[in-house]
């Protein structure tokens, strides 16, 4: 006979976790990562209401880029209902971030304009 501790609630329950990704459609699963990608690039920015105090251009780089690559991995996978406002709120933080920037990116050289090509204001 074995024996089995009860679950505490900090212990993460993986079977629950998996079942509950599996009803997950991947659509929603690509758009709550741009999302999720988005706002820590928005932050990273200084665009929230704490403004400079969590700013951070290398951060913002990164995460900008990272949003990129994903738009631009999954434009086959996601509809325009979706894909469409995520290409307008990537453009707004590449816009942001050259406006941030003490010494601005080439054109085509900014964060993710390797996938989008150059964003001009």
């Amino acid at each position: 006979m074995s024996e089995t501790s009860p679950q505490s609630p900090e212990t993460t329950d993986f079977d629950t976790m998996t079942r509950d990704i599996a009803e997950v459609p991947a659509v929603e699963v690509i758009v709550t990562v741009a999302v999720n990608l988005m706002s820590a690039a928005a932050v990273k920015l200084g665009l929230t209401e704490e403004g400079d105090e969590h700013k951070d251009l290398d951060e913002a780089r990164k995460l900008v880029h990272a949003l990129a690559g994903l738009l631009d991995a999954s434009t086959t996978e996601i509809s325009s209902f979706h894909a469409a406002p995520l290409r307008d709120g990537l453009k707004s933080l590449q816009l942001a971030f050259r406006e941030a920037s003490l010494v601005p990116d080439e054109p085509g050289k900014g964060p993710g304009e390797k996938y989008t090509g150059p964003v001009y204001g």
